[in-house]
Protein backbone atom coordinates (compact mmCIF):
# COMPACT_ATOMS: atom_id res chain seq x y z
CA UNK A 1 0.00 0.00 0.00
CA UNK A 2 1.06 3.30 -0.76
CA UNK A 3 -0.15 6.71 0.57
CA UNK A 4 -0.38 8.93 3.93
CA UNK A 5 -1.09 6.84 7.32
CA UNK A 6 -3.99 7.70 9.30
CA UNK A 7 -6.73 7.47 12.20
CA UNK A 8 -10.93 7.11 10.90
CA UNK A 9 -13.22 8.12 13.77
CA UNK A 10 -16.55 7.40 13.38
CA UNK A 11 -20.18 5.14 13.17
CA UNK A 12 -20.76 1.87 10.95
CA UNK A 13 -23.57 3.01 8.33
CA UNK A 14 -23.60 -0.19 6.05
CA UNK A 15 -21.03 -3.17 5.60
CA UNK A 16 -20.62 -5.41 2.84
CA UNK A 17 -18.34 -8.21 1.78
CA UNK A 18 -17.14 -9.25 -1.60
CA UNK A 19 -15.28 -12.58 -1.08
CA UNK A 20 -11.67 -11.63 0.45
CA UNK A 21 -12.70 -7.89 0.87
CA UNK A 22 -14.92 -6.51 3.29
CA UNK A 23 -16.40 -2.90 2.80
CA UNK A 24 -17.12 -0.69 5.73
CA UNK A 25 -18.93 2.55 5.13
CA UNK A 26 -17.84 4.93 8.69
CA UNK A 27 -19.61 8.55 8.72
CA UNK A 28 -16.70 10.48 10.69
CA UNK A 29 -16.04 13.92 11.65
CA UNK A 30 -18.73 16.25 10.41
CA UNK A 31 -18.76 14.85 6.48
CA UNK A 32 -21.80 14.32 5.01
CA UNK A 33 -21.04 11.37 3.21
CA UNK A 34 -19.19 8.30 4.69
CA UNK A 35 -15.89 7.43 3.92
CA UNK A 36 -14.93 3.56 2.42
CA UNK A 37 -13.05 1.24 5.10
CA UNK A 38 -11.68 -1.41 2.71
CA UNK A 39 -10.62 -4.31 4.48
CA UNK A 40 -8.20 -6.89 2.23
CA UNK A 41 -7.98 -10.07 4.09
CA UNK A 42 -4.58 -11.15 3.08
CA UNK A 43 -3.40 -7.37 4.10
CA UNK A 44 -4.33 -7.46 7.84
CA UNK A 45 -4.48 -10.53 10.87
CA UNK A 46 -6.98 -12.91 11.43
CA UNK A 47 -8.73 -10.89 14.39
CA UNK A 48 -9.04 -7.51 12.41
CA UNK A 49 -10.56 -9.30 9.60
CA UNK A 50 -13.34 -11.41 11.98
CA UNK A 51 -14.08 -7.40 13.59
CA UNK A 52 -14.64 -6.09 9.76
CA UNK A 53 -16.73 -9.52 8.83
CA UNK A 54 -18.71 -8.71 11.91
CA UNK A 55 -19.22 -5.81 12.88
CA UNK A 56 -22.55 -4.17 13.67
CA UNK A 57 -23.91 -1.29 11.66
CA UNK A 58 -24.21 1.47 14.17
CA UNK A 59 -20.76 0.51 16.11
CA UNK A 60 -18.44 3.52 16.97
CA UNK A 61 -14.63 2.21 15.34
CA UNK A 62 -11.41 3.44 15.66
CA UNK A 63 -9.71 2.46 12.01
CA UNK A 64 -5.39 2.79 11.44
CA UNK A 65 -5.08 2.55 7.90
CA UNK A 66 -3.74 4.03 4.78
CA UNK A 67 -5.45 7.13 3.00
CA UNK A 68 -4.29 5.53 -1.12
CA UNK A 69 -3.64 7.64 -3.43
CA UNK A 70 -5.54 6.76 -6.18
CA UNK A 71 -9.76 5.97 -4.54
CA UNK A 72 -11.86 4.18 -6.34
CA UNK A 73 -14.69 4.36 -3.79
CA UNK A 74 -17.18 5.91 -5.23
CA UNK A 75 -18.24 7.83 -1.96
CA UNK A 76 -15.04 9.61 -2.75
CA UNK A 77 -13.08 8.80 0.67
CA UNK A 78 -11.19 6.15 1.44
CA UNK A 79 -8.98 4.31 3.74
CA UNK A 80 -7.48 0.50 3.31
CA UNK A 81 -7.61 -0.84 7.15
CA UNK A 82 -4.56 -2.25 9.07
CA UNK A 83 -6.20 -2.26 12.12
CA UNK A 84 -9.99 -1.64 13.29
CA UNK A 85 -11.10 -1.52 16.89
CA UNK A 86 -14.39 -1.29 17.87
CA UNK A 87 -15.07 0.97 20.80
CA UNK A 88 -18.85 0.75 21.22
CA UNK A 89 -21.88 -1.93 19.89
CA UNK A 90 -25.53 -0.91 19.67
CA UNK A 91 -26.97 -3.28 22.71
CA UNK A 92 -30.35 -3.03 20.67
CA UNK A 93 -31.61 -2.35 16.84
CA UNK A 94 -31.53 0.94 16.34
CA UNK A 95 -35.46 3.06 15.94
CA UNK A 96 -34.36 4.31 12.98
CA UNK A 97 -32.57 2.76 9.76
CA UNK A 98 -28.89 4.07 10.08
CA UNK A 99 -28.25 3.71 6.57
CA UNK A 100 -31.31 5.66 5.23
CA UNK A 101 -32.68 3.29 3.08
CA UNK A 102 -35.77 2.92 5.31
CA UNK A 103 -37.14 6.79 6.33
CA UNK A 104 -38.75 6.68 9.68
CA UNK A 105 -41.90 9.13 10.98
CA UNK A 106 -41.10 12.63 11.68
CA UNK A 107 -41.45 12.19 15.67
CA UNK A 108 -38.84 9.46 15.55
CA UNK A 109 -36.35 11.84 13.62
CA UNK A 110 -37.07 14.53 16.73
CA UNK A 111 -36.69 11.41 19.83
CA UNK A 112 -33.94 10.42 18.61
CA UNK A 113 -32.07 13.35 16.88
CA UNK A 114 -28.57 12.17 17.84
CA UNK A 115 -29.38 9.30 15.94
CA UNK A 116 -30.34 11.04 12.92
CA UNK A 117 -27.31 13.25 13.03
CA UNK A 118 -25.40 10.14 11.38
CA UNK A 119 -27.83 10.68 8.03
CA UNK A 120 -26.73 13.29 5.27
CA UNK A 121 -29.41 15.31 5.02
CA UNK A 122 -29.93 16.09 9.19
CA UNK A 123 -26.30 16.63 9.07
CA UNK A 124 -26.64 19.09 6.18
CA UNK A 125 -29.08 21.16 8.07
CA UNK A 126 -27.27 21.47 11.35
CA UNK A 127 -24.37 22.44 9.77
CA UNK A 128 -25.78 24.93 7.53
CA UNK A 129 -27.24 25.98 11.05
CA UNK A 130 -23.79 26.50 12.63
CA UNK A 131 -22.61 28.05 9.65
CA UNK A 132 -25.26 30.88 9.71
CA UNK A 133 -24.42 31.43 13.45
CA UNK A 134 -20.94 31.60 12.65
CA UNK A 135 -21.83 34.01 9.64
CA UNK A 136 -23.90 35.94 11.82
CA UNK A 137 -20.97 36.76 14.17
CA UNK A 138 -18.35 37.49 11.65
CA UNK A 139 -20.54 39.81 9.69
CA UNK A 140 -21.40 41.63 13.04
CA UNK A 141 -18.85 42.20 14.29
CA UNK A 142 -17.11 43.73 11.03
CA UNK A 143 -19.79 46.04 10.85
CA UNK A 144 -18.73 47.29 14.33
CA UNK A 145 -21.00 45.42 16.37
CA UNK A 146 -20.71 44.28 19.95
CA UNK A 147 -21.90 40.94 21.10
CA UNK A 148 -23.75 41.19 24.41
CA UNK A 149 -25.32 38.38 26.64
CA UNK A 150 -28.61 40.15 28.33
CA UNK A 151 -30.20 38.32 31.33
CA UNK A 152 -32.87 35.34 30.71
CA UNK A 153 -34.18 35.54 34.00
CA UNK A 154 -36.37 38.94 33.93
CA UNK A 155 -38.33 41.09 36.17
CA UNK A 156 -40.72 42.32 33.13
CA UNK A 157 -41.35 41.01 29.92
CA UNK A 158 -40.49 43.21 26.95
CA UNK A 159 -43.90 44.07 25.77
CA UNK A 160 -45.85 44.02 28.39
CA UNK A 161 -47.87 40.69 27.69
CA UNK A 162 -48.90 37.65 29.44
CA UNK A 163 -46.72 35.23 27.53
CA UNK A 164 -44.36 34.78 29.72
CA UNK A 165 -43.48 31.47 31.50
CA UNK A 166 -43.42 32.83 35.24
CA UNK A 167 -40.99 31.47 38.20
CA UNK A 168 -40.08 31.63 42.02
CA UNK A 169 -37.34 33.96 41.63
CA UNK A 170 -36.04 33.56 46.11
CA UNK A 171 -39.75 34.87 47.19
CA UNK A 172 -39.73 37.31 44.08
CA UNK A 173 -41.76 36.82 40.75
CA UNK A 174 -39.88 36.88 37.83
CA UNK A 175 -39.88 35.48 34.20
CA UNK A 176 -38.09 33.56 31.38
CA UNK A 177 -37.42 36.55 28.90
CA UNK A 178 -39.19 36.78 25.77
CA UNK A 179 -36.57 38.56 24.55
CA UNK A 180 -33.80 41.26 25.29
CA UNK A 181 -35.14 44.22 23.74
CA UNK A 182 -35.30 46.03 26.89
CA UNK A 183 -31.99 45.67 27.62
CA UNK A 184 -30.32 45.97 24.20
CA UNK A 185 -32.22 49.17 24.18
CA UNK A 186 -30.39 49.81 27.43
CA UNK A 187 -27.13 49.63 26.00
CA UNK A 188 -27.57 52.19 23.34
CA UNK A 189 -26.67 54.92 26.13
CA UNK A 190 -23.37 53.54 26.14
CA UNK A 191 -22.22 51.45 23.41
CA UNK A 192 -23.63 52.82 19.49
CA UNK A 193 -24.06 48.57 18.30
CA UNK A 194 -24.70 45.51 19.83
CA UNK A 195 -26.41 42.16 19.34
CA UNK A 196 -26.34 39.12 20.71
CA UNK A 197 -27.82 35.23 19.59
CA UNK A 198 -30.20 34.52 22.34
CA UNK A 199 -32.92 31.97 23.28
CA UNK A 200 -36.85 33.33 23.33
CA UNK A 201 -39.23 31.93 25.41
CA UNK A 202 -42.83 32.28 24.79
CA UNK A 203 -45.64 31.00 27.18
CA UNK A 204 -48.43 30.39 24.04
CA UNK A 205 -50.21 27.18 23.62
CA UNK A 206 -48.56 27.13 19.78
CA UNK A 207 -49.74 24.59 17.02
CA UNK A 208 -48.48 25.39 14.23
CA UNK A 209 -44.90 24.76 11.94
CA UNK A 210 -43.57 27.85 12.21
CA UNK A 211 -43.72 28.23 16.19
CA UNK A 212 -41.87 26.54 19.43
CA UNK A 213 -42.23 27.75 22.60
CA UNK A 214 -38.18 27.59 23.13
CA UNK A 215 -36.49 29.51 20.04
CA UNK A 216 -33.14 30.89 19.01
CA UNK A 217 -32.71 34.72 17.59
CA UNK A 218 -30.75 37.28 16.98
CA UNK A 219 -31.15 40.38 18.18
CA UNK A 220 -29.40 43.93 16.88
CA UNK A 221 -29.95 47.24 17.44
CA UNK A 222 -28.04 50.25 16.97
CA UNK A 223 -27.79 53.98 17.97
CA UNK A 224 -27.40 57.32 16.05
CA UNK A 225 -29.67 56.10 13.00
CA UNK A 226 -31.72 58.28 10.68
CA UNK A 227 -35.12 56.67 10.55
CA UNK A 228 -35.35 53.02 10.61
CA UNK A 229 -34.69 52.58 6.91
CA UNK A 230 -30.95 52.08 8.11
CA UNK A 231 -32.00 49.38 10.19
CA UNK A 232 -33.45 47.79 7.07
CA UNK A 233 -30.07 48.47 5.00
CA UNK A 234 -28.23 46.36 7.94
CA UNK A 235 -30.82 43.25 8.08
CA UNK A 236 -30.95 43.00 3.79
CA UNK A 237 -27.21 43.08 3.67
CA UNK A 238 -27.52 40.12 6.13
CA UNK A 239 -29.66 38.44 4.86
CA UNK A 240 -28.20 38.49 1.59
CA UNK A 241 -24.81 37.75 2.62
CA UNK A 242 -26.22 34.88 4.73
CA UNK A 243 -27.77 33.02 1.32
CA UNK A 244 -24.08 33.92 -0.10
CA UNK A 245 -22.14 32.23 2.63
CA UNK A 246 -24.33 29.45 2.76
CA UNK A 247 -23.92 29.24 -1.22
CA UNK A 248 -20.81 29.47 -1.35
CA UNK A 249 -19.65 27.19 1.53
CA UNK A 250 -22.48 24.50 1.17
CA UNK A 251 -24.42 24.63 -1.62
CA UNK A 252 -23.66 21.57 -3.49
CA UNK A 253 -24.10 19.62 -0.46
CA UNK A 254 -27.18 21.01 0.34
CA UNK A 255 -28.82 20.20 -3.41
CA UNK A 256 -27.24 16.10 -2.85
CA UNK A 257 -29.35 16.23 0.59
CA UNK A 258 -32.59 17.51 -1.25
CA UNK A 259 -32.33 21.13 0.49
CA UNK A 260 -32.78 23.42 -2.18
CA UNK A 261 -31.00 26.92 -0.71
CA UNK A 262 -33.54 29.69 -1.86
CA UNK A 263 -31.55 32.29 -4.72
CA UNK A 264 -30.10 36.05 -3.55
CA UNK A 265 -32.50 38.42 -4.39
CA UNK A 266 -31.02 41.49 -5.83
CA UNK A 267 -33.58 43.67 -3.25
CA UNK A 268 -35.63 43.54 -1.02
CA UNK A 269 -38.67 45.59 -1.37
CA UNK A 270 -40.36 47.76 0.90
CA UNK A 271 -44.27 47.39 0.87
CA UNK A 272 -46.15 49.46 3.58
CA UNK A 273 -49.19 47.97 5.71
CA UNK A 274 -51.55 49.72 3.53
CA UNK A 275 -50.53 48.53 0.25
CA UNK A 276 -50.58 45.19 1.67
CA UNK A 277 -54.34 45.18 2.63
CA UNK A 278 -54.86 46.32 -0.42
CA UNK A 279 -53.56 43.36 -2.01
CA UNK A 280 -55.27 40.89 -0.20
CA UNK A 281 -58.30 42.62 -0.04
CA UNK A 282 -58.13 42.50 -4.00
CA UNK A 283 -57.54 38.54 -3.89
CA UNK A 284 -60.96 38.27 -1.54
CA UNK A 285 -59.64 38.80 1.97
CA UNK A 286 -61.88 41.48 4.32
CA UNK A 287 -58.95 42.72 6.22
CA UNK A 288 -59.58 46.02 8.11
CA UNK A 289 -56.75 48.87 8.52
CA UNK A 290 -55.37 47.71 11.96
CA UNK A 291 -56.00 44.33 11.76
CA UNK A 292 -52.83 41.98 11.79
CA UNK A 293 -52.32 39.57 9.32
CA UNK A 294 -52.70 36.48 10.35
CA UNK A 295 -51.46 32.97 8.44
CA UNK A 296 -53.76 32.39 5.64
CA UNK A 297 -53.08 36.21 4.90
CA UNK A 298 -49.38 36.16 5.00
CA UNK A 299 -49.14 33.06 3.35
CA UNK A 300 -51.10 34.43 0.42
CA UNK A 301 -49.23 37.57 0.22
CA UNK A 302 -46.10 35.46 0.05
CA UNK A 303 -47.36 33.87 -2.37
CA UNK A 304 -48.32 37.10 -5.02
CA UNK A 305 -44.58 38.32 -4.58
CA UNK A 306 -43.39 35.41 -5.21
CA UNK A 307 -45.55 35.31 -8.79
CA UNK A 308 -43.88 39.32 -8.76
CA UNK A 309 -40.21 37.77 -8.30
CA UNK A 310 -39.79 39.01 -4.85
CA UNK A 311 -39.36 35.91 -2.37
CA UNK A 312 -38.77 38.03 0.60
CA UNK A 313 -39.84 41.70 1.24
CA UNK A 314 -40.66 44.28 3.63
CA UNK A 315 -44.02 45.29 5.93
CA UNK A 316 -43.88 49.09 7.08
CA UNK A 317 -45.72 52.00 8.19
CA UNK A 318 -47.54 49.61 10.55
CA UNK A 319 -50.73 51.30 12.45
CA UNK A 320 -48.91 52.12 15.97
CA UNK A 321 -51.58 50.36 18.34
CA UNK A 322 -50.63 47.31 16.42
CA UNK A 323 -46.95 47.54 18.14
CA UNK A 324 -45.44 47.60 21.26
CA UNK A 325 -44.68 50.72 23.09
CA UNK A 326 -41.15 51.18 22.29
CA UNK A 327 -41.99 51.82 19.00
CA UNK A 328 -41.44 55.06 17.86
CA UNK A 329 -44.74 56.95 16.25
CA UNK A 330 -44.65 58.21 12.51
CA UNK A 331 -47.74 60.97 12.78
CA UNK A 332 -50.82 60.21 14.67
CA UNK A 333 -51.42 56.47 13.48
CA UNK A 334 -48.08 54.61 11.81
CA UNK A 335 -45.63 53.63 13.50
CA UNK A 336 -41.33 53.33 12.42
CA UNK A 337 -41.71 49.63 12.53
CA UNK A 338 -41.20 46.73 9.99
CA UNK A 339 -41.59 43.33 9.55
CA UNK A 340 -39.23 40.53 6.76
CA UNK A 341 -41.38 37.96 5.52
CA UNK A 342 -39.94 35.37 3.44
CA UNK A 343 -42.09 33.32 1.56
CA UNK A 344 -45.48 34.24 3.62
CA UNK A 345 -43.17 33.39 6.82
CA UNK A 346 -42.67 36.74 9.15
CA UNK A 347 -38.91 35.74 10.10
CA UNK A 348 -38.00 39.03 11.56
CA UNK A 349 -39.49 42.46 13.17
CA UNK A 350 -37.89 45.71 14.23
CA UNK A 351 -37.94 49.39 13.73
CA UNK A 352 -36.74 52.47 14.98
CA UNK A 353 -37.31 53.06 18.59
CA UNK A 354 -38.98 55.78 21.00
CA UNK A 355 -35.80 57.67 22.43
CA UNK A 356 -37.23 60.36 24.01
CA UNK A 357 -38.21 60.36 27.89
CA UNK A 358 -41.40 62.16 28.23
CA UNK A 359 -43.28 60.23 24.66
CA UNK A 360 -41.76 57.02 26.16
CA UNK A 361 -43.94 57.46 29.64
CA UNK A 362 -46.45 58.32 27.59
CA UNK A 363 -46.27 55.61 25.20
CA UNK A 364 -46.25 53.09 28.06
CA UNK A 365 -49.54 54.91 29.57
CA UNK A 366 -51.27 54.36 25.97
CA UNK A 367 -50.65 50.86 25.99
CA UNK A 368 -52.31 50.39 29.39
CA UNK A 369 -48.88 49.86 31.26
CA UNK A 370 -47.35 51.54 34.55
CA UNK A 371 -44.12 53.17 34.16
CA UNK A 372 -42.95 52.37 37.50
CA UNK A 373 -42.58 48.75 36.77
CA UNK A 374 -40.24 49.76 33.58
CA UNK A 375 -38.21 52.13 35.66
CA UNK A 376 -35.36 50.23 35.36
CA UNK A 377 -35.47 50.40 31.34
CA UNK A 378 -36.81 53.52 31.30
CA UNK A 379 -33.77 55.53 33.74
CA UNK A 380 -31.55 54.79 30.69
CA UNK A 381 -33.21 57.31 28.79
CA UNK A 382 -32.57 60.90 31.32
CA UNK A 383 -28.81 60.63 29.84
CA UNK A 384 -28.71 61.27 26.50
CA UNK A 385 -30.14 58.13 24.77
CA UNK A 386 -29.87 58.85 21.31
CA UNK A 387 -32.33 58.06 18.26
CA UNK A 388 -31.44 53.79 17.67
CA UNK A 389 -33.27 50.98 16.37
CA UNK A 390 -33.37 47.58 15.80
CA UNK A 391 -34.51 44.23 14.77
CA UNK A 392 -34.93 40.90 16.32
CA UNK A 393 -34.57 37.94 13.61
CA UNK A 394 -35.67 33.96 14.01
CA UNK A 395 -32.66 32.10 13.52
CA UNK A 396 -34.52 29.07 13.21
CA UNK A 397 -37.33 30.27 11.03
CA UNK A 398 -34.78 32.48 8.75
CA UNK A 399 -33.11 28.58 8.44
CA UNK A 400 -36.24 26.99 7.99
CA UNK A 401 -37.52 29.71 4.95
CA UNK A 402 -33.99 29.38 3.29
CA UNK A 403 -34.07 25.74 2.71
CA UNK A 404 -37.40 25.64 1.94
CA UNK A 405 -38.62 23.33 4.76
CA UNK A 406 -42.37 23.36 5.74
CA UNK A 407 -41.28 22.73 9.90
CA UNK A 408 -39.77 24.87 12.02
CA UNK A 409 -38.78 21.82 14.09
CA UNK A 410 -37.02 20.29 10.90
CA UNK A 411 -34.01 22.95 11.88
CA UNK A 412 -34.06 22.74 15.56
CA UNK A 413 -32.11 19.64 17.69
CA UNK A 414 -34.52 19.36 20.60
CA UNK A 415 -37.61 21.30 20.29
CA UNK A 416 -39.64 22.55 23.01
CA UNK A 417 -43.16 22.99 22.20
CA UNK A 418 -46.25 22.46 24.24
CA UNK A 419 -45.91 18.82 23.63
CA UNK A 420 -42.20 18.46 24.17
CA UNK A 421 -40.44 18.81 27.37
CA UNK A 422 -38.30 15.81 26.28
CA UNK A 423 -35.86 14.64 25.03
Amino acid sequence: MSGRTGIVEGWVSNVKSVGRIAFIEVIDGLQLSPITVVVKREQVDPETWTVATGVKIGSALRVEGVFPEVVISRKGREIQATKITVLAEPLELPPIDLTGKTPASFDLYIEYRYLALRLPRFRAIFLARSKLIGFAREYLSEQGFLEINTPKIVGAGAEGGATLFALDYFGMKAYLSQSPQLYKQMLMCGVPRVFEITPYFRAEKFSTPRHLNESWGLDVEMAFINSEEDVMKVLEDFVRGAIRYLRSEMGDDLRANGLELLEEPASIPRVPYSRAIEILNSMGFSIQWGDDLDTQAEKALGEYFQRQGYPMYFITQYPWDAKPFYIMKEGERLSKAFDLDISGIEVASGGQREHRYAELIANLRAKGLNPAEFSFYTQAFKYGMPPHGGFGLGLDRLLMTLLGLSNIREVVLFPRDRFRLVP
